[in-house]
């Protein structure tokens, strides 16, 4: 950790997330470099080590980020309804979801985020994920009353593995469209809210 003030050392980091918040909305994570980061803060690359480890240390910060304001959103919908039905459930989830598409995007490259991450990094992320089921679990406590515990975590258990692939499944390129075309494969375009509210209804059932 670097010298100064802690409040130095947050806006440092500031600094670094949303260089790479920027670069994410016009490159893919596999071609954003440190170097790349750098040429967006007001210090260089080296400086960058004081503060993540690895390119892969800085996205999953931003996606602990994601993880925090779903949960916050949850919450919302939690403390702000009396009662929600099936429908309604599913529909709020997808629009808590539909809003996180860069949450969603960067799901297709946790393995490696997670893989070359160090361990206090990543088990900030894993807190974050963690209260996101907790958060979860007890909406669906307060609205599904005649779910069981052990029903809530087959439920979770379900949609977590499920959102990992929501992106790739509403967003396709294209040479993808083509390649569908050729090998006859249909192609139906769902957007975010769509497949994820199709996925909890039926999950709900």
């Amino acid at each position: 950790m670097p010298k100064g003030s802690m409040e130095l050392v947050n806006t440092r980091k500031e600094e670094i997330l949303n260089a790479a918040i920027k670069l994410y909305q016009t490159k893919s994570f596999k071609d954003i470099t440190l170097n790349d980061i750098a040429e967006l803060t007001t210090f260089k690359r080296t400086s960058i080590y004081n503060y993540f480890e690895t390119k892969e240390e800085i996205f999953l910060t931003l996606n602990k980020r994601h993880y925090e304001s779903w949960c916050d959103d949850l919450e919302n919908i939690i403390q702000n309804k009396k009662t929600l039905s099936g429908d309604e459930i599913a529909k709020n989830i997808a629009h808590s979801l539909e809003k996180r598409e860069d949450m969603l995007r960067l799901m297709m490259n946790h393995f490696d985020m997670e893989a070359n991450s160090r361990l206090e990094v990543l088990t900030e992320f894993k807190t974050a994920f963690g209260n996101s089921m907790k958060t979860l679990d007890k909406l669906l406590e307060k609205f599904c009353p005649d779910m069981n515990e052990d029903d809530r975590t087959k439920f979770i258990y379900a949609l977590f593995p499920f959102i990992y692939g929501i992106y790739p499944y509403t967003t396709v390129s294209d040479k993808q469209k083509e390649a569908m075309k050729t090998a006859e494969v249909g192609f139906i375009h769902h957007s975010i809210y769509e497949i994820t509210y199709n996925c909890v209804k039926l999950l709900l059932h």
